[in-house]
């Protein structure tokens, strides 16, 4: 039987206090000729006192403490009857030692307590909880006269432990053998103590509790593995243990499977708060053929405040590169977080006196900021940043995916829509740069302004629906201004005027305005067919205009820009027809049940009348006198057209098959249905125009384009031109179209691409433990500092390979295939030539033993026959620490690293790592 009991300290004397109290309160009523109060009424407002006992009438041990209760609804001394009323106070004088909160104890099997002794033995899963303070033990001893409460363990006949004393509080939780605790001071005795703090579990033989954080601990072992007897430690016979803020050992060594290492160190600090700690980066020994020995990521990582922190590092090399680097996050829950980096890199080839010798210094800024949706609504700002000097990506060591990255792009976007009302603002700024070329393009600033579609004809008091209360305008307006200049050009010994004058000369603005009438028709054909007219005009205001003239001198096109301001018009009308059509065919006697095909044609009407014609101008393009036009608004060859006038019909047809086939058991799916829906083709089609009032080449080229998913684990896209034309003998389109002339041919392809991937893996040994870890990575790769862009994703997986090998699943395999091809023009426009590319990434791994994975990863190239990149690594699993062996034989650099770490992040500086690189600069 459970029994559950209240425990007060002085009992016994209490209730001979009480029993006192009452009979004074009795007999001084009395002779006082006052009524006796009726203790059966509950007491709102009367008056109680009792005397001051006499001096010496209870031991000097104890204090009086006074109560008095007094009717406050009447006047001052007089009583329910009028007259004059006396007030009596008495004395309640407690114990010294008397706790200042309820002790409250239970026990499964049996309480005894000893009335003489003021004890109280309690056996069988005890529980003991007083204020924040919980203590469970198979067997606990309480002393009232000290306040000390004594629990230990249970062991059976063999002598082997089946219980443990459990001790938990706010500050502290911890198991031991014995535990010996004073209530009231706060101090407590522990032999043969287990604690965790924070990612540290502590083993200690015989421990102290001077307060209520501070702890003294003698032969104790710590380790960051959380079994019972742990793979490695750090011993030492004497540690200070601070809850949740920090351990303090004497001379301390590691023990792996209880043997000791013979190497010591003179004191042990170990931080065991969680969150944020400023101090110093451990850093990095590499080897490397180019720049010698080097440290890598060496610095200081320092807390400016709740929101702020800095981190300052650098990479120092015996041949004398270095590089240096400054990082400041932020965050600011609900609100925004991001962070800044700023990093610059020194390098050179061969030594100062080589004839050959040179010096480079490249620099990088990283900027990645987000805000919280709720923080403004109809506001947001965001920033993604990621430009750097154009040789700054191939002087970054032992990082292959960096090194061949020659595309980099940033972005940084102001956006607000106003609550209620139609209107839109964005303002922006871009940059891109081509590393391979070294030519960086800068647009800022961009600035959009947009009204959306408003219905002056719908009133709030329109009676009826007439065709003209769906009758919409709206209003698209932009600015934009581009830069572009090349990283390689010298501007001289004073280089900032020169390049900023270049930069002012080449910069190219324009202005777009646009005004789209559009009309919600019903649908006709009984809602077969929908109806969609619509009107647009605009406006556009450049900066400068382009032209091309033949050089007869040079053979060759020169080409002359004329700085002003030019005004571009366009406008168009436009009614579009689309419908769908449905088409099903069963099956009897088959798993498979139905097959649906759904086409979604459309086909609509425009007319664009030429407002410009004055900018539609032709050149000369070679030695025969060929002539092209082009529009020297925006400087683009129109091949095939002589102005921007068209009377066109355009044409689309998308359609997608899907299929229905029983299971193998009986089964209903999420949507209620049996049979289960496979997409056989998500989606195929083409589109095109043709131009009445053209006078030849009517038919303009035909996009075709088809997507689908086999067997839920192949993604293929494709799309291609078709040009319908036949060419001459330099690759230009004739007026003849491909299937004249006795020829039975749709066209020619004159460009496409298409791309395949899959990924192949087995089921997870652990299907609990496979959601966590995806939980786990998810939650890390969520660091904004990541996210902001997926290179340094790559980047941060390449340097923790540990942290994403899941030996859960025992084989993965990933790759992807893409081929595009294109048929263009010659620089020199003597003819057209073909430019293939095509290339295959892998991905894969799989368990060599429960315990080994190996990985790789790796690029192909069909073009030069080469592999790109390829990187390879070993992965031993250790259950407290990781090992990885981490190989790139191929690339502009090559590495070697051996890594053997705890998997804990307390003690990442505890780890033995070695990098080697090789280059092929």
């Amino acid at each position: 039987m459970k029994q559950l009991y209240k425990f007060r300290p002085n009992y016994f004397l209490h209730t001979i206090l009480a029993v006192v109290l009452l009979c004074t309160l009795t007999w001084k009523t009395a002779a006082r000729g006052i009524q006796e109060p009726d203790f059966r009424k509950p007491l709102t407002r009367a008056a109680v006192a009792a005397d001051t006992t006499k001096p010496g009438s209870r031991p000097d041990s104890l204090k009086p403490l006074s109560l008095s209760l007094a009717d406050t609804s009447r006047k001052p001394g007089i009583d329910s009857n009028g007259r004059e009323a006396r007030v009596d106070t008495f004395s309640l004088k407690l114990s010294k030692d008397s706790l200042d909160a309820p002790l409250r104890y239970e026990a499964e099997d049996s309480v005894v307590i000893l009335v003489q002794g003021k004890k109280v033995l309690m056996y069988g899963k005890t529980k003991t909880d007083y204020k924040d303070i919980t203590l469970t033990a198979p067997q606990v001893e309480l002393d009232q006269q000290t306040q000390v409460v004594t629990a230990v363990n249970r062991k059976d006949s063999t002598g082997a432990i089946r219980e443990v004393a459990k001790f938990k509080s706010a500050e502290s939780e911890f198991t031991s053998d014995t535990i010996r605790y004073n209530f009231k001071t706060q101090v407590g005795l522990t032999k043969n103590t287990y604690t965790v703090q924070g990612e540290i579990m502590i083993k200690t033989d015989l421990a102290k509790k001077v307060n209520a954080n501070t702890t003294f601990a003698s032969k104790t072992v710590f380790s960051t593995c959380m079994l019972d007897d742990p793979h490695f430690g750090i011993k030492t016979n004497k540690m200070k243990l601070i809850n949740q803020k920090l351990a303090v050992s004497g001379p301390a060594h590691l023990e792996f499977e209880e043997v000791p290492v013979p190497v010591y160190l003179p004191f042990g600090f170990y931080p065991l708060s969680q969150g944020r700690h400023s101090g110093l980066l451990r850093p990095n020994f590499v080897t490397d053929e180019q720049r010698g020995l080097g440290l890598q990521h060496l610095g200081y990582y320092k807390v400016l405040s709740n929101y702020w922190d800095l981190e300052v590092s650098g990479d120092v090399y015996s041949y004398g590169e270095w590089a240096a680097g400054a990082k400041a996050t932020y965050r600011k829950r609900y609100r925004y977080n991001g962070f800044f980096q700023v990093t610059t890199r020194s390098s050179k080839l061969n030594f100062k006196n080589d004839p050959d010798f040179s010096r480079t210094r490249v620099y990088s800024i990283n900027w990645a900021h987000s805000m919280d949706a709720k923080a403004r609504p109809g506001v947001n700002f965001s920033a993604n940043v990621n430009a750097s000097s154009t040789k700054f990506n191939q002087l970054v060591p032992n990082n292959p995916f960096v090194n061949y990255n020659n595309q980099q792009g940033s972005s940084i976007t102001y956006s607000k829509t106003w609550k209620d009302k139609p209107f839109n603002l964005t303002l922006s700024a871009n940059h891109n740069q081509n590393n391979s070329l070294r030519l960086i393009d800068l647009n800022l600033p961009n600035v959009a302004f947009s009204v959306g579609t408003v219905y002056p004809f719908a009133g709030k008091n329109s009676v009826g629906n007439k065709w003209y209360h769906k009758l919409g305008i709206a209003y698209n307006g932009n600015f934009n201004n581009r830069v572009s200049f090349f990283d390689s050009l010298s501007y001289g010994k004073n280089g900032v005027k020169p390049f900023f004058r270049y930069l002012l000369d080449t910069a190219q603005w324009s202005s777009q305005h646009s005004i789209p009438i559009t009309l919600s028709l019903p649908p006709i054909l009984g809602g077969r067919v929908i109806v969609s007219p619509g009107i647009s005009y605009s406006v556009n205001l450049i900066q400068r205009v382009t032209n091309f003239f033949w050089n007869e001198t040079l053979k060759k096109v020169d080409t002359v820009t004329t700085k002003g301001v030019f005004l571009d018009q366009q406008s168009s009308a436009s009614l579009n027809f689309s419908t769908a059509i449905f088409g099903r065919y069963e099956f009897k006697k088959s798993r498979i049940t139905a097959i649906r095909h759904v086409i979604r044609p459309q086909i609509g009407f425009s007319y664009t009348p030429d407002l410009n014609k004055g900018h539609i101008k032709s050149s000369q393009v070679d030695t025969t006198g060929k002539r092209l036009y082009y529009n020297e608004m925006n400087g683009f060859f129109l091949y095939n057209v002589s102005s921007r006038k068209s009377a066109a019909m355009t044409f689309s047809i998308d359609n997608n098959i899907e299929m229905k086939v029983k299971p193998k058991k009986d089964t209903v799916f999420a949507n209620g249905e049996k049979d289960k829906k496979v997409k056989l083709i998500e989606g195929f089609g083409l589109n095109g125009s043709y131009d009445f009032i053209r006078d030849s080449m009517n038919l303009s080229n035909i996009s075709l384009y088809m997507r689908t998913t086999l067997f839920d684990k192949i993604s293929i896209n494709a799309n291609a031109i078709l040009n319908p034309y036949q060419k001459d003998a330099r690759g230009y389109d004739t007026r003849r179209y491909a299937w004249q002339d006795g020829k039975f041919r749709l066209g020619r392809l004159t460009s496409g691409n298409i791309s395949l991937s899959t990924n192949f893996q087995s089921k997870p040994k652990d299907p609990k433990k496979d959601a966590q870890r995806k939980k786990m990575v998810q939650d890390r790769l969520n660091d904004p500092a990541l996210v902001a862009d997926q290179q340094r994703l790559l980047e941060y997986m390449q340097q923790n390979p540990s942290e994403f090998v899941d030996f859960n699943i025992s084989w993965q395999l990933s790759f992807s295939y893409s081929l595009s091809f294109v048929y263009r023009p010659k620089p020199d426009f003597s003819g057209f030539e073909n430019d293939f590319t095509s290339g295959l990434n892998f991905n894969g791994s799989f368990n060599l033993t429960p315990k080994w994975k190996l990985s790789g990863s790796g690029s192909y190239d069909f073009d030069t026959k080469k592999i790109q990149y390829l990187t390879m690594s070993i992965n031993r699993e250790m259950h407290c620490w990781q090992l990885s062996i981490n190989v790139i034989p191929v690339g502009i650099t090559r590495s070697f690293n051996f890594s053997i770490s705890p998997k804990a992040g307390i003690l990442q500086d505890l780890k033995i790592n070695r990098t080697r690189n090789f280059s092929s600069f």
